[in-house]
């Protein structure tokens, strides 16, 4: 890929998305913060997720209610076969990703520049004559810590409509 198209939307796809159970880590955060609650996050998840032997649906997910400015209503974690019940970390919460219509993009590249595929989103969605929700996700398909390359980062951007 070259530099001029880091960080661009591949495609944007409509989608009809089914309700999906989740086991979450809710919080405001400051978002030069984020990496270190996504951190905690995952990691209070995953023990909560495997306490309970449940079955991951996903890959890790982050929820974000309302755009995102210096700081964030954002939840973490993943998406499950069936929904968890209170596990030993408090914070941990059964969740579930909504039913309905929404826009989809994968995103190749590095975090910083998501701002550029939500973009392309809301201007479809703009041209197609829907609102978009004020909570969107973003499936993180790669691992940071196992691929040292942003630019071979892919997350997918998930929109629902209003």
């Amino acid at each position: 890929m070259d530099e001029g198209n880091a960080g661009l939307a591949r495609e944007i796809t409509r989608a009809q998305l089914t309700e999906q159970p989740t086991a979450v880590v809710r919080e405001t955060v400051p978002l030069n913060a984020l990496r270190a609650f996504f951190d905690r996050a995952f990691g209070a998840v995953m023990g909560v997720v495997q306490e309970q032997h449940a079955q991951l649906a996903g890959p890790p997910f982050a929820l974000y209610r309302g755009m995102p400015t210096d700081v964030v209503d954002v939840e973490a974690g993943f998406p499950l076969a069936a929904p968890v019940s209170g596990g030993g970390d408090v914070t941990v919460i059964a969740g579930v990703l909504p039913a309905g219509p929404a826009y989809e993009a994968l995103h190749a590249g590095p975090y910083g520049s998501l701002q550029q595929t939500y973009a392309a989103i809301l201007a479809r969605m703009r041209q197609d004559g829907v609102s978009p929700a004020e909570a969107m996700w973003e499936y993180y398909l790669n691992d940071p810590g196992a691929e040292p390359d942003p630019a071979k980062w892919q997350t997918l951007v998930v929109w629902p409509v209003a």
